[in-house]
């Protein structure tokens, strides 16, 4: 669905509308790539790891999930709908996102900002 749409994620919202994660391309390449095990040193016959093995089992479970709930990305960075968009942009840079979901007051899912949005208003803002 989203190669057909040409869209980069989808939000998920649970039976009351409140979001509770967004499934990305990326989300979902998990399954393709597999998962590398954390590089680890023995001393003296025991395991020590370099990396958090904590992150391996997140990734791990995330390349064997089967539904959406164990593949989404949980606790989406937000934007309320009436925060300026220049906010929104700033926001998008510095967490390195493309999209970002928009909710209103009562927390419930209005839009979804993509960077072409903002692009877009940009332009027509110049223009």
């Amino acid at each position: 669905m989203l190669a057909e749409k040409r869209i980069s994620g989808l939000p998920v919202v649970d039976d009351a509308g409140q979001l509770i994660g967004i499934i990305s391309e990326t989300d979902l390449m998990w399954q393709q790539a597999g998962v590398t095990p954390p590089a680890y040193i023995m001393i003296l016959d025991s395991v020590i790891y370099l990396k958090n093995p904590v992150d391996y089992e997140r990734e791990l479970h995330k390349a064997l999930g089967q539904i959406v709930g164990e593949v989404m990305s949980k606790k989406p960075i937000t934007i309320s709908a009436d925060k300026p968009l220049r906010e929104a942009a700033k926001l998008m840079r510095d967490r390195k996102i493309h999209q970002l979901p928009v909710l209103d007051d009562s927390g419930q899912l209005v839009g979804i900002l993509a960077l072409n949005d903002i692009i877009r208003e940009m332009a027509a803002s110049q223009g």
